[in-house]
């Protein structure tokens, strides 16, 4: 029977599985399977595992309960290997590999910190800032029938806007990571201007919390949203 795979535990992780429900319309009971001295939390399914609400929410919540006892390598949601000889054979072979990343990871959670400008007032900014924006924009409003203008004021203003979000992304990246022991910046999606995940040890996060909130009260114009402590999805 195939399983489904959500993490990777050093062999003496208690994993702890009572009262948890697995994924899957009929879950089967979580269990897990030793090998290379790591431990892989598994379920048995016959079914097509689909990313359900239902399903997403009972993934994390194993993450979570197991996180909260130890380092865990979460693995992404939808993991199926074969049987459990295909688990042990992975846990054997990639065994030092495990190993590394769970000493890496111990003692730390992720957090993700994404954050939006509000373009409005940035707009007002540059306008105030660029005279050559000012005038042309002046030129559209009084009438000005240049059929350039509004192109020249559109490539001005989309290049400022380019800018100064990059460089303000840049500042406050650098003001996040050195609460970090390690950190990944993606490409923001959304209208977003950052999109970091940061690998927070224990003894830090309460720094890392004041140092997110003094960001939010002194950064104007920007929408900022903290999440964490979470599995470190990103890091494994």
């Amino acid at each position: 029977m195939a399983v489904y795979v959500y993490s990777i535990t050093g062999a003496a992780h208690p994993c702890r599985l009572d009262g948890l429900t697995g994924v899957g319309a009929e879950p089967a009971p979580l269990r897990t399977v030793t090998a290379g001295g790591l431990r892989a939390v598994v379920q048995d399914v016959d079914e097509e595992i689909r990313a359900k609400r239902r399903d997403l929410t009972a993934h994390q919540e194993v993450q979570e309960r197991l996180m909260a006892d130890g380092t865990v390598l979460p693995l992404q949601f939808g993991y199926i290997a074969h049987d459990d000889q295909a688990v042990a054979d992975v846990l054997e072979q990639g065994a030092d590999a495990y190993r590394e990343a769970l000493e890496r990871l111990e003692g730390c959670a992720e957090y993700h910190v994404r954050a939006a400008q509000h373009e409005e007032g940035l707009l007002r900014e540059i306008l105030d800032d660029s005279p050559r924006a000012r005038r042309l924009n002046d030129r559209i409003k009084e009438g000005d029938q240049d059929p350039r203008l509004p192109l020249q004021l559109g490539e001005l203003v989309a290049g400022e806007v380019r800018n100064r979000q990059e460089a303000l992304a840049a500042g406050l990246v650098q003001a996040l990571i050195p609460f970090a022991r390690d950190h990944t910046v993606r490409a923001p999606a959304d209208g977003d201007i950052v999109n970091l995940s940061l690998l927070v040890e224990r003894e830090r996060q309460d720094e890392l919390a004041q140092a997110e909130a003094s960001l939010a009260e002194q950064v104007h114009g920007v929408a900022f949203r903290f999440a964490g402590p979470l599995p470190p999805y990103s890091f494994v």
